[in-house]
């Protein structure tokens, strides 16, 4: 519950001495939460078509720009920002394409990148009218050029006209003649997206979405017609061209795959590629999954899933052999070819400029890291091309594909894009995005752990232990789930923004004197697919609980951890586990950090338009006994709950009615309310002070004294606001 300002202030004007003391002793082996979360996020790293150049965006503190790196010597690049927005805005940029001739670059400034299509979000409250806009900049320096209203940039390959999306329509604008306006190509029903310009140069595929059924769509500019190839009553979608550009491949699913069901599905009507000529003639099936698994459709990381070679072949992602693996297909027909088989799976998946190999980031041999392997058609082995112990992921291949450079971070540096040298060594391309004060050579250098679920299965994850730890002592511990929950978190620096913050609050949780386990529970990626589709998982019987309960009794059963002050904190999908085991185990987790979390799954599925509990009664009733506010009356431990009430993917009304249910039994509870911040917070100042009040929180209910008693001191005008 509440408590009153007065209780605070009398506390803070007795313990303010103590603090100072102790705040002293701290900050000599620490480092500042600031510190450790100053690392710049890099994304987006992409290869220019011509001239060999890079480019990424560089997320520094709040403030967003376009770098690139361009080579300088015959053996290195130089690198520089292009763009140069100075301010925390809360205004993404997203969309990076390259001219076709290398010599400039636009990208989408503002909006939601995950939501392109609602209204732009205004965290920092800015005055006037915020939109999403697309810009264009030079990699010879000058101001950035607005082009247009909209998002998803694609330009042709003359280079003449760049088509794009407003309002949930197609539109394109003269990149030669500035002065003409820009035009909506069509009026067509459904929503738009996927749009890829053949290398004719006259043609536009798209995929046109209508509910519960989607078509791919052709539109000739120099006919100035439309079509819609092989329409029928399936999802279509994913059009790739063929490189003489006179057909087009896609991937056809079946309406029972349509929507987020945050239920497992194993198999499904088995998905299938197709190949149609441009003028709508000869459809055909190319290629269908077998039932069973790999028979739901599963996607990987990357501009394209299926990529077309000059030979006549295609390849594409299955996970027929239960694990997600690249095969290749004729496009003549017959049987798929597997090109990288093991247990493990991939990602970031780019076809090279020359057509012949595929470059992919994998854990092969290294489940909880990442390294870039490249493969060819002919179904010769693949080549590791990185390795170590770091994470390297987002391959990308010059034009002359001489050069290949990815983001890279390990345990003390985050994710930066890096040039790979011929036996795999790596060579930073902006080291000067690191702070001078940033603090790695302090950071933990986290364990890799396999610990046994309430249920058996093996469960992995990271452990933080601060080398100042290993005194004999008991201390303070706490566990971390992620998001998603198709997210895997790695031995080092993650590749995802809010996955990289969330490393940097584990490091400074770590600091603080604490033992952090984060957990790669059931239901994420990284261990197959039976993993990620564990049964009865979430909204089907909540069965992560296991692992929730696994962690905390792995924690619990150290001779270096307290069991009494083992705490609790997560996400979205980690805020509803960590409601989850705060509403089912307050006996085992003394406290928790609930961010923006799922409290009741009826609710959840739909906002995703999935889920009507009217429909199936037996569903529903097992969603509602899978979320945290059915428990909710053995809760008992402290929370303290987080969101920002323009998220758009869960609910603000999920912490309306935890909150409501906690004060109605008298819970002890705290809050802090972002308006106008979305799920993924856009302002860095929203992260700071989301993790500033999650640490102090947990540093007055389970941290060690001296650090609770120097926050009490410090916070007491903080919470309760």
């Amino acid at each position: 519950m509440r408590r009153p300002a007065l209780h605070w202030l009398r506390i803070a004007l007795v313990l303010a001495p103590l603090f100072v003391q102790c705040h002293a002793q701290a900050s000599a082996q620490a480092f500042t939460l600031q510190q450790a979360m100053s690392a710049p996020f890099t994304s987006s790293l992409i290869a220019s078509p011509r001239g060999n150049r890079f480019a990424w965006v560089a997320y520094e503190q709040g403030k967003r720009n376009v770098w690139v790196a361009e080579p300088a010597s015959q053996s290195g690049y130089a690198s520089h920002p292009l763009t140069h927005y100075a301010s925390d805005d809360g205004l993404e940029i997203s969309g990076l394409v390259w001219a076709p001739d290398g010599e400039s670059l636009m990208y989408v400034r503002g909006g939601d990148s995950e939501f392109e299509e609602r209204p732009a979000p205004n965290p920092a409250l800015l005055p006037g009218v915020v939109e999403q806009t697309i810009w264009a900049v030079s990699v010879h320096g000058g101001e950035p050029a607005q082009v247009a209203l909209g998002h998803s940039p694609k330009i042709s390959p003359d280079g003449s006209t760049v088509a794009y999306i407003l309002k949930d329509q197609i539109w394109t604008a003269d990149l030669h003649d500035h002065a003409a306006k820009p035009v909506q190509l069509f009026h067509g029903r459904g929503n738009f997206d996927s749009l890829i310009w053949s290398a004719s140069n006259v043609d536009l595929a798209f995929v046109s979405h209508r509910g519960d059924h989607s078509f791919i769509g052709v539109y000739s500019l120099a006919a100035k017609r439309l079509s819609y190839l092989d329409p029928g009553t399936e999802l279509d979608g994913n059009p790739a061209w063929s490189p003489d550009g006179r057909q087009i491949a896609f991937i056809r699913l079946f309406p029972d795959a349509l929507g987020v069901s945050f239920r497992p599905r194993r198999a499904a009507q088995p998905w299938s590629i197709r190949v149609v000529n441009v003028d709508g003639t000869n459809a055909r099936e190319l290629w269908h999954a077998s039932p069973g698994p790999g028979s739901a459709f599963h996607e990987v990381v990357g501009p394209a899933q299926l990529l077309w070679n000059t030979n006549g072949q295609i390849a594409f992602p299955w996970e027929g052999d239960g694990w997600l693996h690249l095969y290749a297909v004729a496009t003549s027909g017959g049987k798929a070819t597997r090109l990288t088989p093991g247990d493990f799976e991939i990602e970031d998946v780019i076809l090279g400029p020359d057509r012949k190999r595929i470059l992919y980031s994998s854990n092969q041999n290294d489940i909880d890291r990442r390294h870039i392997w490249s493969v060819e058609f002919t179904g010769s082995p693949a080549t590791q091309l990185t390795r170590g112990a770091g994470n390297e992921v987002s391959p990308a291949v010059s034009n002359d594909s001489r050069a290949i450079a990815v983001l890279r971070s390990d345990a003390a540096l985050p994710m930066l894009p890096a040039v790979v040298g011929a036996n795999g060594e790596l060579s930073g391309l902006a080291p000067q995005l690191i702070p001078a004060d940033f603090p790695a050579t302090r950071f933990v250098v986290p364990q890799q752990v396999v610990l046994r679920a309430t249920d058996g299965l093996p469960i992995h994850g990271q452990l933080f232990i601060p080398a100042a730890l290993r005194d004999g002592k008991r201390h303070p511990a706490i566990v971390f789930f992620h998001g998603g929950s198709r997210r895997q978190m790695l031995l080092g620096w993650h590749y995802m923004q809010y996955y990289h913050n969330a490393y940097a609050m584990n490091q400074y949780l770590a600091s603080l004197g604490y033992i952090v386990l984060s957990v790669n529970y059931r239901s994420g990626i990284g261990y197959g697919l039976n993993f990620r589709e564990a049964l009865n998982y979430g909204a089907a019987g909540a069965s992560e609980f296991h692992d929730v309960q696994g962690a905390g009794l792995y924690l619990a059963n150290r001779s270096d951890v307290d069991p009494s002050r083992i705490g609790v904190w997560g996400g979205s999908y980690g805020g509803y586990l960590t409601a989850l085991a705060l509403a089912r185990a307050s006996d085992l987790f003394a406290a928790g950090v609930d961010m923006h979390g799922v409290h009741d799954w009826n609710l959840e599925l739909g906002n995703w338009g999935t889920s009507d509990p009217a429909v199936d009664l037996q569903a529903s009733r097992i969603a509602w006994e899978s979320s945290p506010l059915y428990s909710v009356k053995e809760w008992r431990s402290p929370v303290l709950l987080m969101q920002g009430d323009d998220d758009r993917n869960v609910q603000f009304s999920q912490t309306v009615r935890l909150a409501a249910a906690l004060r109605e039994q008298g819970v002890d509870f705290e809050e802090h309310v972002f308006p106008d911040e979305i799920h993924d917070f856009l302002l860095y100042r929203s992260w700071i002070t989301a993790y500033t009040l999650a640490a102090d929180f947990f540093q007055r209910k389970i941290g060690n004294d001296i650090h609770r008693a120097g926050t009490l001191a410090s916070d007491s005008q903080k919470q309760n606001r």
